[in-house]
């Protein structure tokens, strides 16, 4: 038998409405009793991505739930079917399972990983999907964050803001790309003094230039890129021989024409290029070790917190591109 869902059988969930950015909020029934391998968790914050991701605490168990106890702070995966990262297939939050914009959401114990107990509930709603595709796009072939690298990344989002600060925690210098100098300005106090550098990519437009300017010729270590075909030969020129690109994502115009040398400078410049699709459940266990080693935060990296009363303002923000960082929603 479940412990404690005798007293709670429906929850507040809150689902976008068809070909609107407007969501709609209802009341929905929980199972009861909880499947056997289930945890039931009280939402306390949401984090807002093209796929949302939350963290709360456990309110009731399955019967067969052994992994947690009532209270313990958790966060769902997003890749339902990530566990060790060699699953070859993939359901995510907000896709083939519902998200998680409701007061209380229903997983299975395996999907779920406990979250710093140092983190507050809005910077640990940011971990899940931000954090670990950052945490994934950082570290080496070994699942380590190695020390002392230099990286590029682009853009002020979420996943970029979240790579600045766990590079910095492992010691790295960062080059920022935006087409805005005050933004530029807000991630470079981030960081410590000269740690952190910008390139206005709309006012010098041959960023790749700059960013060899800025490493003495020799490129960077690491590319978190994002911008796909528009920018990717762009960023195998500003990555180092036998560097990395990390593609998270691809924001910019998608042209093929625009890949031409992509092959021979991959080839010429012995660079990997990975594809990145947020982490497993082993990946985020590994993050997490490392930001309660490092008692690393995130509170500067959270751009808008909306509260409950606040709810319809949140996605339009998302959409509008103008916050540095994450967007977080508050349920408590």
């Amino acid at each position: 038998m479940s412990v404690a869902s005798s007293i709670l059988n429906s929850r507040t969930v809150y689902r976008r409405t068809p070909n609107s950015r407007t969501l709609s909020r209802s009341s929905e029934s929980l199972p009861n009793p909880l499947p056997p391998t289930s945890i039931l968790i009280e939402v306390h914050a949401v984090s807002l991505n093209y796929r949302d991701n939350a963290a709360g605490t456990v309110v009731a168990l399955g019967s067969h739930a052994p992994r947690f106890a009532i209270g313990d702070r958790v966060s769902p995966i997003l890749d339902q079917d990530a566990i060790t990262g060699d699953e070859q297939t993939r359901r995510w939050l907000g896709g083939e399972f519902d998200g998680v914009l409701a007061s209380h959401v229903v997983m299975d114990e395996q999907v779920c990983i406990r979250i710093p107990e140092h983190l507050d509930w809005t910077e640990a709603a940011c971990l899940p999907n931000a954090g670990l595709t950052a945490w994934s796009s950082l570290i080496n072939a070994q699942g380590e964050l190695p020390a002392g690298r230099t990286a590029l990344l682009q853009g002020t989002g979420g996943v970029s803001m979240m790579a600045l600060k766990l590079a910095i925690a492992a010691g790295w210098k960062v080059i920022m790309t935006s087409s805005s100098d005050s933004k530029l300005a807000d991630v470079q106090a981030v960081g410590p003094e000269g740690r952190v550098q910008g390139i206005n990519h709309r006012s010098e437009p041959a960023w790749e230039e700059k960013v060899l300017k800025l490493t003495d010729g020799r490129g960077v270590d690491l590319v978190v890129e994002n911008g796909g075909m528009e920018s990717l030969v762009q960023s195998l020129k500003a990555v180092r021989k036998g560097g990395t690109i990390s593609q998270v994502g691809y924001l910019g115009k998608q042209d093929t024409a625009a890949l031409a040398g992509f092959v021979s400078l991959m080839i010429d410049k012995t660079v990997t290029s990975r594809g990145i699709n947020v982490g497993s459940c082993r990946e985020f266990e590994r993050m997490n070790r490392f930001i309660e080693m490092t008692g690393l935060r995130f509170d500067d990296v959270i751009g808008r917190v909306y509260g409950i009363d606040h709810i319809q303002e949140a996605p339009e923000g998302l959409q509008t591109g103008s916050t540095i960082g994450k967007i977080v929603i508050t349920l408590k």
